[in-house]
């Protein structure tokens, strides 16, 4: 996939340094995109946004003729732990009532975890407003530029509370893969969570407009598979799956328990009981 950096005049020196951390080209906003651009990441005053130049695909409706705002920037994407969905759910979430609290043990017990598919940090957010120690793990560079940039921001914008939740939230940028043994081997994680990405199937499946792009971007975890039974010989009590409703268990090993929603679940693999 192709991505470009643009940024505000004010951020040219942090910009240059970000593209040639990600290998990507840098351009000013008051310069046009050039052709053959896939993706724009966009850094200005409100932090570091990702976007999809439309125009290049419809997948919901392949054949389609393109509109008159094909050449428009549509959507953006952004990690923002701030402000919107995830400050409602923290104040007015449910509490220990939550599926992945109570899949992970942060109902009752306030283990260390890690989260070898971090994505965004969402669900990492929500452990760590729990109270756990989260460290996150990303492999795909875009978005963990993207997860840095919101934690940069939690940490120097956030009030005292969203400051004490980011100190509980680490990031290691690399495949969880290659990193986690030798990470485990100074401390092992008392839960390791896995949120791998599962290929859409049909329209029950489908993920929400404003987030298309980005598994666009992403693409599927092929090897997720191979997570499970590194999880499994590194986690101290536990390892717990988040998979779509109706899919069929990770690597295919049927998980001792399991918590079900309308469209999620979480299948838990315990290894010995919570201290």
């Amino acid at each position: 996939m192709r991505v470009v950096l643009r940024f505000d005049t004010d951020y040219q020196l942090e910009a240059e340094t970000l593209a040639k951390s990600l290998q990507i080209p840098v351009v000013s906003s008051e310069l046009h995109l050039r052709t053959g651009v896939d993706f724009e990441l966009l850094l200005n005053h409100t932090g570091l946004s990702l976007s999809e130049l439309p125009g290049k695909r419809d997948d919901s409706q392949p054949g389609k003729q393109k509109n008159k705002e094909s050449n428009k920037v549509k959507t953006d994407i952004r990690c923002d732990f701030i402000s919107g969905e995830l400050r409602h759910r923290r104040l007015y979430g449910g509490g220990k009532n939550q599926m992945i609290l109570k899949a992970t043990g942060l109902n009752k017990h306030k283990p260390s975890i890690m989260d070898l598919t971090a994505g965004l940090g969402r669900d990492s957010y929500v452990l760590a407003t729990a109270g756990a120690r989260v460290t996150m793990f990303e492999r795909q560079p875009v978005v963990a530029a993207l997860l840095a940039d919101g934690l940069r921001r939690l940490r120097s914008a956030g009030d005292e509370q969203e400051l004490a939740i980011a100190q509980r939230l680490s990031l290691h940028k690399g495949d969880s893969l290659n990193c986690l043994p030798a990470l485990a081997e100074r401390e092992a994680a008392d839960v390791i969570y896995l949120d791998p990405m599962f290929p859409e199937r049909g329209k029950a499946a489908k993920v929400k407009k404003s987030m298309a792009f980005f598994h666009h971007l992403v693409g599927n975890d092929d090897d997720s598979a191979a997570l499970l039974p590194l999880a499994l010989a590194t986690a101290r009590y536990r390892v717990v799956v988040k998979r779509p409703r109706h899919a069929p268990p990770l690597a295919d090993l049927k998980p001792s328990l399991c918590f079900e929603g309308k469209s999620t679940r979480f299948d838990v693999y315990p290894l010995k009981k919570m201290a």
